[in-house]
């Protein structure tokens, strides 16, 4: 199962997960004024990117919204992105948060699990209702595929209805959870973890113990670090045995160079250095 491969990934190389949410304004001017599409810079950014963090992430996580932007241009790096990272065997997982039912989704599955834009996971939104998944499920078991669906998220938002309770005395989104690592059990891996996992913010290490106990089985896509608060020892409450969960990182990766005198000419090293010292930070508080 495809949850193994990243399992496997994590154990190699580390928890990072490398966010390719390239906005164009990203990318050092220098650099992109010697491209005449806006396809072309995005995507020799990312190559970049991609090459020097290749053997030190575990994974690439690449949101959509930041290649639909910029139209066909967008999409054409967005398709170029991930042909390569296939090219490369690295992990792909497709952020675009789909959250339909019934023949929608199925085109949603298909559209992201085959062809052009294909990833071996997607980001999926369960607030519409459970039938939501179950059009992903088939190539989950079928064409080693596999979903990071939100459970907790680590905006100051989530409180707005994650948080509230519900009439069994727990929040919407231990339901949510546990309705998820249950469906998850037939689809379960070598690794003991379900390729059907859980993106889970690390803004509440409170939380964190009851939330790794509770969801045994799943695998989190863990947002929050850094910026939002997250810290590293927060990180390892929600992992099990110093694995079951990738690290994004996204803005901190891709623009590292603007920490470093002259780093524009460079920025894939200001990547690489910065995912391995993210790596390294997780790494020590396991």
């Amino acid at each position: 199962m495809i949850i193994d491969k990243l399992f496997s990934h994590v154990a190699a190389k580390g928890h990072v997960c490398v966010g390719l949410d390239t906005d164009y304004e990203y990318l050092p001017i220098n650099f992109s004024k010697t491209f005449s599409h806006i396809s072309d810079a995005l995507f020799s950014f990312n190559k970049e990117i991609i090459d020097a963090t290749l053997d030190v992430s575990a994974g690439f996580k690449v949101q959509i919204a930041y290649y639909e932007a910029f139209g066909m241009q967008g999409l054409e790096a967005y398709r170029k992105t991930l042909a390569y990272l296939r090219e490369q065997k690295a992990i792909i997982i497709a952020d675009v948060k789909r959250g339909d039912i019934a023949k929608t989704a199925e085109m949603y599955a298909k559209a992201h699990f085959s062809g052009d834009f294909e990833a071996d996971f997607m980001t999926l939104n369960p607030y519409m209702g459970m039938d939501t998944i179950s059009p992903f499920l088939t190539f989950i078991k079928e064409n080693e595929k596999g979903v990071f669906v939100l459970i907790r998220t680590s905006n100051e938002g989530a409180k707005d209805i994650e948080y509230l309770p519900t009439e069994v005395n727990k929040r919407v989104y231990n339901v949510v959870g546990e309705k998820l690592n249950a469906l998850g059990k037939d689809f379960i891996g070598e690794c003991g973890f379900s390729s059907i996992g859980g993106v889970m913010g690390c803004t509440h290490a409170d939380e964190a113990r009851d939330v790794r106990k509770q969801l045994d089985s799943t695998f989190f896509l863990i947002p929050g670090y850094g910026a939002q608060g997250g810290k590293a020892e927060d990180i390892a409450l929600y992992l099990k045995n110093g694995n079951g969960g990738v690290v994004n990182a996204s803005r901190s990766i891709l623009l590292a160079y603007k920490k470093v005198e002259n780093g524009e000419t460079h920025f894939g090293e200001c990547a690489r250095n910065e995912a391995i010292r993210m790596r390294d930070e997780i790494r020590s508080k396991i």
